[in-house]
Order: structure tokens, then C-alpha cells, then sequence
């Protein structure tokens, strides 16, 4: 899939709303249930999906450690992506309850890089102060 010869969510065949969506389904997540998780509303992610609005930095690398993509492969549609639906097998249900945990974990790990880099910027903010 990832191969130029059939590249389906390259940049000339789809957009980063198509991928957005494409790694949602593949990960078996609601629009309401990614949003939930990256904690923004239901429609700021349909707004996404629809490339009426672009998700900032932090967001897209929550979003690629929440469904398993590189964010090279969100951007442009080039690196590792969700798999291809045909040739996906049959997952046990213990092995997709542990994914989701991964996911949720990385989801997790993410945001709290987030939270690490603003305290780092108001820490040195106090200590220019001072």
C-alpha cells in the first residue's frame, strides 16, 4: 500500500482528512471516541476529517500515537500507515483489548509531553523573573 505504484492516501489521491479518517476506522474508533480521547469536541475532529480545519502540532502527535501512524504518513500520506482492510487477518479479542490500551497509553504519554513542555516554558518564564 505504501509503495508509489498504489500509494491510496498519497497527496494526490487524498487528503489529510481522508488519512485522519481512514486511521480512525482502521483503529476501530468513533469520531466521538478519538475526540474524547485527544480531548477536543466531537466537532473540531469532524471539522478535521472534513480539511475545513487543520489539528495544531501537539494534536497530530497525539493523533499518530493514538491510531498507529507515522505522522509523515498523516501529512503526506508516505510512511507507515493503518494496514490495508484486505489484508488484514482475524485479530483475537485479548490482542485488540491490549492495542487499544497501547493506544490509549501512547494517547496518555503524549498529552503529558504536552503538559511537561508548558511547565518547562512557565519554569523558565519564573526563573527570567527572578
Amino acid at each position: 500500500m505504501n509503495d508509489a505504484s498504489d500509494n491510496w492516501y498519497g497527496d494526490d489521491a487524498a487528503t489529510l482528512g481522508d488519512r485522519l479518517a481512514a486511521a480512525r476506522e482502521a483503529a476501530s474508533l468513533t469520531q466521538g471516541q478519538l475526540a474524547d480521547k485527544l480531548g477536543v469536541k466531537k466537532d473540531v475532529l469532524v471539522a478535521w476529517e472534513n480539511d475545513r480545519k487543520e489539528p495544531r502540532a501537539n494534536r497530530l502527535q497525539m493523533l499518530t500515537g493514538l491510531l498507529g501512524v507515522s505522522l509523515r504518513w498523516l501529512l503526506t500520506g508516505v510512511g507507515e500507515g493503518p494496514d490495508d482492510p484486505d489484508e488484514v487477518q482475524a485479530i483475537p479479542q485479548d490482542v485488540t483489548a491490549l492495542l487499544s490500551d497501547i493506544r490509549d497509553v501512547r494517547a496518555q504519554m503524549a498529552r503529558s509531553a504536552v503538559r511537561l513542555g508548558e511547565l518547562e516554558k512557565r519554569l523558565r518564564k519564573a526563573l527570567a523573573t527572578t
